[in-house]
């Protein structure tokens, strides 16, 4: 059972049509285990709650071919910045639902939902643009990845902050909300990827060999270090 407070405070934080008062929330959870929430009856909910609050806002489902609008974009992002276009893809999708209006209840906006200070620092001027925001959030990702060298780490301190990884060790905080992060995105990017033409990715990996940096070819995907996509 989902707590009423919980719902309401998650439903406050979501951006889309005005409800209106005493509105129904329904509470169910998708395929991957995220809450979702709706103003409008859902098969398998979990239940539902009044809400006597005029304010809140709830998101409207987004459709599975939206996140295609972006496949440009992110590809390209994904190209200068050294990051797995299909990482990106995930990380979207468990952030903001590919909702370039997506925000926050601590005030991250958009499709990879930027914090107000990260995205000045990052140089992004309007983080409801779909392009600045996809390009800055790649490019802050991409940094953790070098920071970290593991894709794993990178991922919990987009969530928790660098400081918190840093501070356990260079490990994924112990912070249930960011163990549930890492886990969803990592679920949807297991699958080995392939090439549009159907052959298999081919990656370059840094390896430290006798203490010198060399670089070896596979077509099994790295789970950490510094790597390349070849083909």
């Amino acid at each position: 059972m989902v707590p009423r407070l919980l719902v309401s405070a998650l439903a406050a934080c979501l951006l889309g049509m005005a409800a209106p008062a005493r509105a129904q929330i329904y509470v169910s959870r998708d395929a991957a285990g995220t809450l979702v929430l709706s103003d409008r009856p859902v098969d398998g909910a979990i239940s539902s709650y009044a809400v006597r609050n005029s304010a809140v806002r709830t998101t409207r489902a987004v459709p599975a071919e939206t996140g295609a609008l972006y496949d440009e974009i992110i590809e390209s992002a994904a190209a200068t910045h050294g990051v797995r276009p299909e990482l990106v893809r995930a990380v979207i999708q468990v952030e903001s639902g590919f909702n370039p209006r997506a925000r926050s209840h601590k005030g991250a906006m958009g499709l990879m939902q930027l914090m107000p200070q990260t995205a000045a620092g990052l140089g992004v001027e309007n983080p409801w643009d779909p392009v600045q925001n996809i390009e800055g959030g790649v490019a802050y990702l991409g940094s953790l990845i070098r920071e970290f060298g593991d894709e794993v780490l990178a991922l919990a301190a987009y969530n928790a902050g660098p400081g918190a990884v840093n501070r356990y060790g260079q490990r994924v905080p112990p912070y249930r909300e960011t163990r549930e992060y890492v886990q969803k995105i990592t679920r949807r990017t297991e699958a080995e990827p392939v090439a549009p033409s159907g052959r298999t990715v081919i990656y370059k990996v840094l390896e430290e060999v006798d203490g010198q940096p060399q670089w070896r070819l596979t077509d099994t995907r790295p789970t950490s270090g510094r790597y390349e996509v070849v083909r």
